[in-house]
């Protein structure tokens, strides 16, 4: 979630003025967040730009990064994710990318549309 947020950037309406870095911003003003420059954050995370499967803490701002926002299904879909691996992997232990992914062309959402694999059958 952290190395490719889904969501790319989230836009909002301030509701009241606020100023950051320098920049200040009126209240009605549309603002952006942008997950994947939050998500690689040198104050935040050792070593931003290294992908780690282990981080740990891991205070990515996937699922809503907290507050107001944070996704209510933010604990089945980890349950989801890790079962669909575990059960892919009892099912097909040496499945195998053929081909490079054929990535979601979008300025809002980022992911695989199409990712060709192989395996070998049962029994041969």
């Amino acid at each position: 979630m952290r190395w490719a947020t889904p969501v790319i950037f989230m836009r909002r309406n301030l509701k009241q003025d606020f100023e950051l870095g320098g920049v200040k911003m009126k209240a009605g003003d549309k603002v952006s967040m942008w997950y994947n420059s939050a998500n690689r954050d040198e104050t935040k995370f050792a070593g931003p730009w290294s992908f780690d499967v282990t981080r740990n803490p891991n205070p990515h701002f996937g699922y809503g990064g907290g507050g107001a926002h944070f996704c209510l299904g933010a604990n089945l879909a980890r349950r989801e994710i890790r079962v669909l691996f575990e059960e892919l992997h009892n099912r097909i232990p040496d499945i195998v990318a053929v081909e490079e992914p054929a990535i979601l062309s979008s300025a809002f959402l980022h992911g695989i549309k199409r990712l060709p694999v192989g395996w070998t059958p049962p029994g041969h």
